[in-house]
């Protein structure tokens, strides 16, 4: 192992260069050292500021709402599927990783029809495509489409879907997860009535509060959908706007911490500016990586700046495992790869991470190389 004191965080952790958990700043982390009951005024006033700043991510002020969900992720995009697909509608699930198919799942259980449109993990789906499958299926009332597939960090090309799908007369509902808060998404230009994401990934918050940003309009509509209690938005959001309480208990130090993350994103600039530090260092990273001899799965025209898959090297001295293990000894955290389609693992560009640190990532990569004898080129 090499004797450089390894990379860390503000408090001494390991930097984590995943999909979620991320390195969170010292002061979202602080945020959590206070405790308030769920009926506290002052946790009433913090709660409504951060439902009230949501909708501002995707400029849809006045025509969305945030209701937010107690949980992961998955509890939000379950909440969205299962109360705006109503027992009598269908959905077309566009599908290109895990997420897409875990949506496929959700609906299966919830005993939801769906079709499936599925392509590679490293292939977008095709307008043209869902324009003949809509034209051909008058049943299909919305489609669902992830908008960055963290399997591979695809960028799927949500505004030209939504064109087709605002063309047939259908609705459709985005799982923003990982790109919400550093991909643009403007909802006055892109029809949709539903996006979810969570406390997590690009807000840089801490997991536990899922959230759907939804129309007002079609939010309305919902009322009787739902196929569970707890993840039932229309009556959460009911329960929220009469009261300004949770039907259940809310993460309290959760939605803290996600009310100091939303006052650091706006003041980095909100999208545009999380966005083009993202972009930054994904830049470090891939070229870094490939001075290193390692090559992405995507081309960068489909290459989200949210996280990165590389190919496992096929060198008789790499081992993956002696990679993770060398990595996290030096104060990094990166992914395992989950594709079909190549041997791959995974690095996350998001969270409290900047240019410096990419840099010094990719000296460690450079140094564990060397260290297992498995160099794939020596950088220039």
């Amino acid at each position: 192992m090499s004797s450089t004191k390894p990379a860390s965080s503000t408090t001494g952790d390991p930097l984590l260069l995943t999909p979620g958990p991320l390195t969170t700043s010292r002061s979202v982390k602080e945020a959590m050292v206070h405790d308030w009951g769920s009926r506290d005024a002052r946790f009433i006033a913090i709660n409504r500021a951060v439902l009230e700043t949501l909708p501002r991510v995707i400029l849809g002020e006045g025509a969305f709402v945030a209701v937010p969900m107690q949980g992961s992720g998955t509890f939000a995009i379950e909440a969205m599927l299962t109360s705006f697909v109503p027992r009598d509608g269908k959905a077309l699930v566009l599908v290109n990783g895990a997420y897409g198919r875990r949506a496929r799942t959700i609906l299966d259980i919830a005993g939801r029809a769906s079709v499936v449109y599925e392509t590679t993990e490293d292939v977008p789906p095709e307008p043209g495509e869902i324009d003949a499958m809509l034209a051909a299926d008058a049943a299909i009332t919305h489609v669902f489409i992830v908008h960055c597939e963290t399997t591979s960090g695809i960028r799927n090309p949500v505004e030209a879907v939504a064109a087709v799908v605002e063309r047939h007369g259908r609705r459709l509902l985005i799982d923003a997860m990982s790109a919400f808060g550093a991909l643009e998404l403007d909802a006055r230009e892109v029809a949709f009535d539903a996006v979810a994401a969570s406390s997590n990934k690009c807000l840089q918050g801490v997991p536990g509060l899922g959230f759907v940003l939804a129309r007002k309009s079609a939010l309305e509509a919902t009322k009787g959908n739902a196929t569970t209690l707890t993840l039932d938005l229309f009556d959460q959001h009911q329960a929220l706007s009469s009261s300004g309480q949770y039907r259940f208990t809310p993460p309290i130090h959760v939605i803290a911490a996600l009310h100091q993350a939303l006052e650091e994103f706006w003041a980095e600039g909100g999208t545009a500016g999380r966005g083009r530090r993202y972009a930054e260092n994904a830049r470090i990273l891939i070229q870094g990586m490939g001075r290193l001899g390692f090559r992405t799965l995507l081309p960068e025209t489909l290459q989200a700046p949210i996280i990165v898959t590389f190919r496992t090297p096929e060198h008789e001295r790499f081992v993956f495992q002696r990679f993770y293990d060398a990595l996290r000894d030096r104060g990094f955290v990166i992914y395992p790869g989950k594709l079909t389609v190549a041997d791959t693992f995974r690095v996350g560009c998001i969270g409290e991470l900047h240019a410096a640190d990419m840099a010094a990532f990719v000296a460690a990569v450079k140094d564990t190389l060397l260290e297992m004898g498995a160099g794939l080129r020596t950088a220039a």
